[in-house]
C-alpha cells in the first residue's frame, strides 16, 4: 500500500516521505479500512516535531489519527462489516501506523458507521475536532440558560463547539484574532465575536453579560488564557480545558478557590469508554439529522502531506485540512 511516513522527527519537508508498505491484515477483533481521506490535526505536526518532549513512537511512523473510508476486511470474531462506510478515531494513538495510508487496521469499535448524508472528507474531521467539541460541551453541562465563552472561535474544535453549544440553546461568545476569523466564527453561530488583538476581552465579556461573567469557558490554551479568568468567569463557573501551549500553566489559584471555580481537563485520545460511547452516539444523531456544519479549508493529495502539515503549523488556514487518499472521496 501507499503511505506517508517518517523515521525521524523534524520539519515536515525534511522528514515526511511517501512510499510503499505491506498492506496490513486484520487480526482478532479488528477491521481493515480502505481509507478515502485522512484528517490533519495540530497534534500531528507537534508529534512529528517532538513537541512536549515526545520522542519517536516507533522506528517508522505513519501519521494521523483521523480518517474515513470503507471496511474491506474483518478479522476473527468480528461480525461481517465489509462494505460499511466508516470514520475512525485514535488511528495513530499509541500505534505506529495511522491514517495517512491507503489502509489501516484497528479494533472494530474504532471504526464508526458514517451516516449516509456525510461525506468522507467530513468524516475525517470527526475523530479529534468534532468529538473533542462534543466532550467539552458535555462536560460543561451547557443548557439554554448558559452563557459560554469558546476561546479561539476560528479553530476546528471551537467551530464545532460553538455549534453544539447553540444546539443546546446557549448564548455563545467567542474570541478571534482577525476579521476573516471573526466572519468564520459568526458563520458557526456565535452570538458575540471579540477580537482579542484589538479589544479588551474582559471588558467586552463583562459588557455582554451585564457584569456577571460567563458560566463556562471552553478552553483551547490554558497556558495563555488562565490569567484572564478573574475578568471573565462568574462565581461557581466552569472551565473545560482541551488544550495548552506549555507543560506547565500559571493559574490564579486563590481567586479560583475563593470563587469555587471548577476546572475540568481532558485528553480526547484517552477519555473513558462511557464518555466515548455517549459522545459518539450524540455526534451520530446530530450528523444524521444534518445539524452540523463542517469547515473544510483545503483538500490536498497524500503526496502534499508536508505542505498540509506546514499549513496547520503556521496557522495559515481557517478550517480543517484533509488529504485525499483515493480518488473516490466525495461519496455521501
Amino acid at each position: 500500500m501507499r503511505a506517508a511516513f517518517y523515521t525521524r522527527q523534524g520539519p515536515a519537508h525534511d522528514v515526511l516521505q511517501i512510499g510503499e508498505h505491506p498492506t496490513p491484515a486484520p487480526g482478532p477483533g479488528e477491521v481493515r479500512v480502505k481509507l478515502r481521506t485522512s484528517g490533519v490535526n495540530p497534534s500531528d505536526w507537534k508529534v512529528r516535531r517532538g513537541g512536549f518532549g515526545r520522542g519517536l513512537a516507533a522506528p517508522l511512523v505513519i501519521p494521523h489519527s483521523d480518517g474515513a473510508g470503507d471496511i474491506d476486511a474483518v478479522g476473527p470474531g468480528v461480525a461481517d462489516r465489509v462494505g460499511e462506510r466508516v470514520w475512525v478515531w485514535n488511528g495513530q494513538w499509541k500505534r505506529p501506523h495511522g491514517t495517512a495510508a491507503e489502509y489501516i487496521v484497528l479494533p472494530s469499535a474504532q471504526a464508526v458507521p458514517l451516516p449516509a448524508n456525510v461525506g468522507y472528507a467530513e468524516g475525517a474531521c470527526l475523530g479529534i475536532p468534532a468529538l473533542t467539541a462534543v466532550q467539552a460541551v458535555r462536560l460543561a453541562n451547557i443548557d439554554r440558560h448558559s452563557t459560554v465563552l469558546v476561546a479561539g472561535g476560528a479553530g476546528s474544535v471551537a467551530h464545532y463547539a460553538i455549534q453544539l453549544a447553540k444546539l443546546r440553546g446557549a448564548t455563545v461568545i467567542t474570541t478571534v484574532s482577525g476579521d476573516a476569523k471573526a466572519e468564520h466564527a459568526g458563520r458557526g453561530g456565535a452570538d458575540h465575536v471579540v477580537n482579542y488583538r484589538t479589544g479588551d476581552v474582559g471588558a467586552r465579556v463583562r459588557d455582554i453579560t451585564q457584569g456577571r461573567g460567563v458560566d463556562t469557558i471552553i478552553e483551547l490554551d490554558l497556558t495563555s488564557n488562565a490569567k484572564l479568568y478573574p475578568l471573565l468567569l462568574r462565581p461557581h463557573g466552569t472551565v473545560v480545558v482541551y488544550g495548552m501551549s506549555a507543560n506547565e500553566s500559571v493559574l490564579p489559584s486563590l481567586w479560583l478557590m475563593q470563587n469555587s471555580i471548577t476546572l475540568r481537563l481532558f485528553l480526547i485520545y484517552d477519555i473513558s469508554d462511557a464518555d466515548r460511547l455517549a459522545g459518539i452516539a450524540e455526534l451520530t444523531k446530530i450528523l444524521s439529522e444534518g445539524r452540523l456544519v463542517h469547515a473544510i479549508a483545503r483538500r490536498l493529495p497524500l503526496e502534499a502531506i508536508a505542505e498540509a502539515h506546514d499549513m496547520i503549523e503556521r496557522g495559515d488556514v481557517v478550517g480543517n485540512v484533509i488529504l485525499n487518499i483515493s480518488e473516490e472521496t466525495h461519496g455521501g
